[in-house]
């Protein structure tokens, strides 16, 4: 009997920089506390919708929890390469996840980090180098990296792929 394939993927988006849908919503989600949508994304032959949750960055949302965090397939954590404080935050979101959603198998969970807003100002109001970036994701297993502008739109299908692909290998090492 082959074995059934998830086709839902539950994505948490956290960090000090909001991300979704390619273009800024400074609408307040009052119902969940947080941005939801779905995106879907084709890995060879099949289509996978991830399921986004995304508090872009709302301290008022941190209260959540649990059910927030609960069944995440993956966690995407956000910066903003012009914010010093928002990269150095990125601990804090990482544990902060850890700690609520509480995945059976901590150092294996997938996470992928996002350099986004890089193209504010031409880039010259950027603090963060990529270099300082991938080696803060170097020292946490290689967690990948992606620069990206939710703006214009770059890098964010690469991003999701790459996010869509890690949540699969994780559902199917969970089914072995």
């Amino acid at each position: 009997m082959p074995t059934r394939r998830r086709t839902l993927l539950k994505v948490i988006i956290l960090g000090d920089s909001g991300f979704v849908n390619k273009k800024f919503s400074s609408q307040y989600k009052a119902t969940i506390g947080a941005d939801f949508l779905t995106k879907e994304v084709q890995i060879d032959d099949r289509l996978f919708t991830l399921q986004i949750w995304d508090t872009a960055g709302q301290e008022r949302f941190r209260s959540l929890g649990v059910a927030f965090y609960r069944g995440a397939d993956c966690c995407v954590l956000v910066f903003d390469v012009n914010s010093i404080k928002s990269f150095e935050n990125l601990n804090n979101w990482r544990e902060e996840f850890l700690i609520q959603a509480s995945p059976s198998d901590p150092e294996n969970f997938p996470f992928v980090v996002i350099g986004n807003k890089i193209d504010v100002d031409g880039g010259n109001s950027r603090v963060v180098s990529e270099k300082k970036a991938r080696a803060w994701c170097a020292s946490k297993d290689s967690v990948p990296y992606f620069e990206t502008s939710a703006k214009e739109g770059t890098n964010v299908e690469e991003a999701f792929v790459c996010v869509a692909k890690l949540a699969l290998n994780r559902g199917e090492e969970e089914e072995m």
